[in-house]
């Protein structure tokens, strides 16, 4: 992608070569990892040996691993799950991705709302005072909290939380889907009953995901068909999807542990927020926690879509808010309930990863300000006379 540059990676992060190459060797081998020949053995071999990986990345026992078509799944089998073992009210926190708002609003149970603050961190006062209050009627608390959020990049306090809901009897579902390969993640030191992650955001193939399972939370099985992931997901594997996955994995966790290079991203990524805050733009969620690959900015005045519009124009790719949407550009619920106000509707969001490079980074704050420039000029008011 020399040509153009790609910072839209919380959308989908490019295939890394390592995962191109996986997902390679898995079709060429063929295969299925249920059948007891040869060949299924080694189809077998090689989920096995990805299910390994992705569990290292996510600190998670690898027989705890179900594999999955992505985050979306996964999200959708924990609250499944929590339904079917007599969850009948659900806190989602108002910054969660789509998959699992949507998700909890079509069940039929009950949702309540765990509100944020201004820069995007949850409202852990208001969980313990709500499971305080927890109505034995409503069964086990179940609670919703992403780790790091998709638009913002903003790290929950998920451990904290994590306390609270244990204390209740609760059940904790955390999607890591965004932190996964940008931050060290241990969904045992989490307390998350439930962690879900995705392929694509980390150099793997799209259409793999997996939900890890804690020794509190109780699986039951929305897909039948068959006996695999366990008795736990019908359905043939995805052996090249996964083998990626476990590619992707690999390569992300050994990545980061070169902290040098982490701080480094981190910095140009910070560089280019500084230029924009020169021109008004304000960096969303700024003093908290952050992923150090995600930028979300709002400017005054600044449409979301033109500032969109303008950057990929100039061969600048980001997005507004989170690309599941799809392909619509409207305000984001995210930093509306963050308290926004008409910010909410002048967001966008810009995410380097593996392959971003400073110069990257440098001509995106380059035509963001070509582009607000232009902006700027067609909004001034006509000189007198003319």
């Amino acid at each position: 992608m020399s040509a153009r540059a790609y910072l839209d990676y919380n959308a989908t992060a490019p295939v890394r070569p390592e995962a191109r190459q996986a997902v390679l060797r898995a079709l060429d081998l063929g295969g299925n990892p249920s059948s007891v020949h040869a060949a299924g053995r080694a189809a077998r071999a090689l989920v096995e040996e990805a299910r390994a990986e992705v569990a290292a990345l996510v600190g998670a026992p690898a027989a705890s691993l179900v594999f999955t078509s992505g985050g979306t799944e996964a999200n959708g089998l924990a609250i499944g799950s929590a339904i079917a073992a007599g969850a009948r009210r659900l806190i989602v926190s108002a910054i969660e991705h789509d998959s699992i708002q949507e998700t909890a609003e079509a069940s039929a149970v009950a949702v309540e709302v765990l509100p944020v603050d201004r820069n995007g961190v949850a409202d852990l006062d208001w969980l313990r005072r709500r499971l305080a209050r927890w109505d034995a009627a409503d069964g086990r608390p179940f609670v919703a909290l992403m780790l790091a959020n998709n638009e913002t990049g903003v790290i929950q306090p998920v451990a904290e939380a994590a306390e609270l809901v244990l204390d209740a009897d609760g059940w904790l579902h955390v999607d890591a889907v965004q932190a996964a390969g940008k931050i060290p993640l241990d969904a045992r030191a989490l307390g998350a009953d439930t962690l879900a992650v995705s392929a694509h955001k980390l150099g793997g193939p799209q259409g793999a995901g997996a939900l890890a399972i804690g020794p509190r939370a109780a699986l039951t099985r929305r897909q039948h068909g068959g006996g695999q992931e366990r008795g736990r997901r019908g359905g043939t594997e995805n052996v090249s999807g996964i083998n990626g996955f476990g590619a992707a994995a690999n390569a992300s966790r050994e990545l980061m542990t070169h902290l040098v290079d982490v701080a480094e991203k981190r910095a140009w990524r910070d560089a280019a927020a500084e230029r924009l805050k020169a021109a008004g733009a304000v960096v969303m969620g700024e003093a908290a926690p952050r992923l150090p690959n995600t930028l979300c900015v709002a400017t005054p005045r600044f449409p979301s879509e033109l500032q969109v519009m303008g950057l990929d124009l100039a061969g600048v790719m980001v997005s507004a808010g989170a690309a599941c949407s799809s392909g619509k550009v409207r305000a984001s619920p995210v930093l509306a309930a963050m308290g926004q106000g008409e910010l909410a509707g002048c967001g966008i969001r810009v995410s380097g990863g593996w392959a971003t490079s400073e110069a990257d980074w440098n001509r995106f704050a380059d035509a963001w300000f070509e582009a607000f420039q232009r902006h700027a000029a067609r909004r001034a008011p006509a000189p007198a006379g003319a």
